[in-house]
């Protein structure tokens, strides 16, 4: 579909000025609100504050959660809105408005429609990825989830160096979505699918090359995908450009003062401006104020612009925040000494493990979604018994069988650099690696036999391991009856030290249904819109699904847009 002309006044810049009808600040999932609004017409300009152009999605996993869409439909799926609407409901609960999360699912096959118009990207059903909490009404266990099929971004051309880089680089070309990674990981124990999706997805991505294609999977073929509509629409995209402040006409804004080349200039945005800016994930400040004061400096897998800009100066004309205690929780491999945390996906699902922190015991079910992983971890902080350290326990059998920390592969043994860092510690029989780990001999020893006779019966009484349709979406199909449970009876033993890392903070500026940023007496901001980690999320301190985050940044973007030109359509009229 070739986009409609501008109907308003065109993009115009002159000196330290420039007139759009609406100004997008972020360049993540903010892209979403950019397609729409120039679908429809309006002139639009993307502010993003760091060199590259992605946000926290290009550095995701790209999946985004979106009920009863037509990707799910086209693949076979019943799924329908009035199911996916008591599913959100009984997971907000009264965590939030519930009538932003029904706009969410009203919108998102919408969106879903706009964005195979508006980009080149190609979408795939993410078959049996369960719903994090399927067992509440309206919940699914074959799942909401959908994302980007391996995306060809040469199609960026010279725009190419500004994509954001992921937060893994492959040593090989090998665009691997979510599911394969899910079969990859088990390689080891069902070699067929494994071995078939590796060879698949390598041969696509050196084939690419060949044909001068770069294909990547993921959070960057999201970002790319998005990207590449963007420039084919023609929709200019400033980065190392800075939100500096907004502009107000009384109780509306107006536009916004930007820092572009060390220079400031005045954007004036006829129709709205869309703050989606990212979250406060590396403002410790902040962190340290609204969540915990044990979390580390930089521990965030956000990235790196993160740091709560567009909250603080939403906060500056008048807006409420909400939810700022939130974040999409992400348990993680300790990180080296300058280093980043390492991604844990399956790890903590898969049978031969177990999670225990300083007092040598466990205290989760470990295949539990990883935002409700850290809000038990924080839970236990307020309660007075805080969670000091965290070990992922697992035997050699473990070991041998599958992926650790997204790269290490089975049988290859744990880097030299974390046994001498001390993140990880090796031992023949459990009270010789209580004791390396500097654990109380006594309680791990228990615990870890206390957990061996559980996983030999085949259920966890204690955390409930493996109930879920979800917990089990990770697991090992070979192990029975509970594919996430077997006893550690293969020694060497191992202790990996872990971090509460996250995806970004969830808590911000205070939204209604359309995007729209309210005060605290509940009053709207006339043209400001916040979406994303920007705003607080529309699902309260619950995470439905996998690719919530994204899914509700591109439909809120798609709702902010539509609302802007709409309202902004009777104020210059005047009705």
């Amino acid at each position: 579909m070739t986009p409609r002309p501008a109907s308003d006044a065109s993009t115009a810049q002159t000196g330290t000025t420039m007139s759009v009808d609406l100004l997008v600040v972020g360049a993540g999932t903010g892209m979403a609100a950019a397609l729409t609004a120039h679908e429809m017409g309006l002139t639009t300009l993307i502010v993003e504050k760091t060199e590259y152009v992605g946000g926290s999605t290009a550095r995701s996993g790209g999946a985004f959660w979106m009920p009863a869409n037509s990707i799910m439909q086209d693949a076979g799926a019943a799924d329908t809105l009035d199911r996916a609407e008591t599913y959100v409901r009984a997971v907000v609960g009264d965590s939030a408005p519930l009538d932003r999360a029904a706009a969410f699912v009203e919108h998102g096959p919408a969106t879903v429609e706009m964005l195979r118009r508006t980009t080149p990207m190609r979408f795939q059903w993410d078959r049996d990825y369960s719903d994090y909490h399927p067992e509440l009404p309206g919940g699914s266990a074959t799942g909401r989830t959908c994302e980007c099929r391996p995306f060809d971004a040469s199609v960026l051309g010279a725009e190419r160096a500004r994509l954001r880089p992921g937060v893994m680089e492959a040593p090989l070309p090998m665009p691997t979505t979510g599911t394969d990674y899910k079969w990859m990981n088990l390689m080891a124990k069902v070699p067929v699918k494994g071995i078939s999706r590796a060879v698949k997805r390598l041969a696509q991505g050196v084939g690419g090359l060949a044909l001068r294609r770069e294909y990547m999977a993921g959070g960057q073929a999201l970002a790319a995908g998005l990207f590449a509509g963007v420039v084919r629409a023609g929709i200019p995209v400033w980065t190392d450009t800075a939100l500096n402040r907004l502009v107000t006409d009384g109780d509306r804004v107006t536009g916004a003062v930007v820092v572009r080349d060390g220079r400031e200039i005045t954007v004036t945005a006829r129709r709205g401006v869309v703050l989606a800016a990212g979250g406060f994930d590396h403002d410790m400040d902040m962190r340290h104020k609204f969540q915990s004061e044990r979390l580390l400096d930089h521990d965030s897998f956000g990235a790196e612009g993160n740091t709560g800009d567009g909250i603080k100066i939403g906060q500056d004309v008048g807006a409420d925040i909400g939810l700022m205690e939130q974040s999409w929780w992400f348990p993680a491999v300790a990180a080296l000494p300058g280093r980043s945390p390492l991604v844990m996906l399956a790890e903590r699902s898969l049978p031969g493990s177990f999670i225990v922190d300083q007092t040598g015991t466990r205290f989760v079910n470990e295949s539990v979604d990883y935002m409700s992983f850290g809000q038990r971890v924080l839970e236990r902080e307020r309660t007075g018994s805080p969670v000091e350290s965290m070990w992922i326990v697992f035997d050699q059998t473990y070991r041998n069988s599958y992926i650790f920390a997204a790269g290490i592969f089975p049988r290859q043994a744990l880097p030299q650099s974390w046994y001498d860092a001390g993140i990880a510690h090796r031992a023949d029989d459990p009270r010789a690696l209580a004791r390396s780990a500097g654990l109380p001999e006594d309680a791990f020893e228990e615990t870890f036999r206390n957990f061996n006779d559980a996983a030999a019966a085949g259920s966890d009484s204690e955390f409930h391991r493996g109930r879920s349709a979800y917990d089990r979406y990770y697991g090992d199909p070979t192990i029975t009856p509970n594919p996430n449970l077997r006893p550690l009876d293969r020694g060497p033993f191992y202790a990996v030290r872990m971090t509460l890392s996250d995806l970004g903070t969830c808590g911000g500026l205070r939204a209604d249904s359309h995007a729209r940023v309210l005060r605290e007496d509940g009053s709207t901001i006339p043209g400001l819109y916040a979406i994303g980690n920007t705003a607080a999320n529309a699902f309260g301190d619950k995470y439905p699904g996998a690719g919530a985050t994204i899914g509700q940044g591109l439909v809120f973007g798609y709702i902010a847009a539509r609302d802007a030109a709409r309202r902004g359509a009777s104020v210059a009229s005047g009705s």
